[in-house]
């Protein structure tokens, strides 16, 4: 759903910003890099210090880079694979950073060891989640299902929580229970999507399989069907040569 509407508009905003940095001579892979550092920084320097809010806003200054890279390469008519290979593995590299703050935090100053365990799993399913689609598709199969939390779904909820919990030193009580409620439901949720794609493989590879199947049984009878008619053939070119 995020990556349907929020990411429309979004590209929207920043067009113009993209352009902007392309007239001052600004690569779409320059963009990228700057973009997963600042992800990465926020992450592990701030979080691990409980400071949630500053953290989410550096943060989220930076992720915007995912949307600006994509527009500068579309605008400059340079989308490649390399493009979409660097992207795909730093966004991987931005996610691990954001939870490995939260590991840290509760491994530390957090001292929680449970949500310590939580964030570790948001971390790995969430690494998981990714290469499951990833990798269905490289066997050529289409992975026809999204699931319910995608990336976009872990980093809202995520960041959003953060933030907000944040405020608790600023004095707002109790909202710093946010973040261990968000941590939850990302975990659920990356659980959930992670059965839902492994199923959908399973039962596309089953029908691959038999659609397959299907086909050389298929090539035997078409062969000799193909056989058959050159015999009746060459019979009735020797028929009618007898008769002549």
């Amino acid at each position: 759903m995020l990556n349907k509407y929020a990411r429309a508009f979004f590209t929207r905003v920043l067009t113009p910003f993209a352009a902007f940095l392309i007239r001052r001579g600004v690569s779409p892979d320059t963009v990228t890099l700057i973009g997963t550092a600042g992800v990465v920084a926020g992450a592990l320097v701030f979080y691990p210090m409980g400071e949630f809010f500053w953290g989410t806003v550096v943060i989220t200054l930076f992720v915007f880079s995912d949307l600006v890279d994509g527009n500068m390469a579309r605008q400059l008519g340079r989308s490649s694979r390399w493009g979409a290979f660097l992207d795909s593995t730093l966004d991987r590299v931005a996610d691990g950073a954001i939870f490995g703050g939260f590991i840290l935090w509760y491994a530390g100053g957090g001292d929680d060891l449970v949500l310590c365990a939580v964030s570790i799993f948001c971390l790995a399913s969430g690494q998981v989640v990714s290469y499951t689609k990833a990798r269905g598709e490289s066997i050529g199969l289409p992975v026809a299902v999204n699931g319910l939390v995608e990336r976009a779904e872990r980093l809202v909820i995520s960041l959003v929580a953060a933030g907000l919990a944040g405020l608790h030193a600023f004095g707002v009580p109790g909202i710093q229970y946010l973040l261990p409620v968000a941590l939850w439901i990302v975990a659920v949720g990356s659980l959930v999507t992670l059965i839902q794609r492994v199923v959908t493989v399973r039962r596309e590879s089953a029908e691959a399989e038999e659609a397959a199947g299907a086909q050389d049984d298929a090539a035997p009878r078409d062969n000799a069907a193909a056989k058959d008619n050159e015999g009746k053939q060459q019979n009735a070119s020797h028929g009618s040569e007898a008769a002549t």
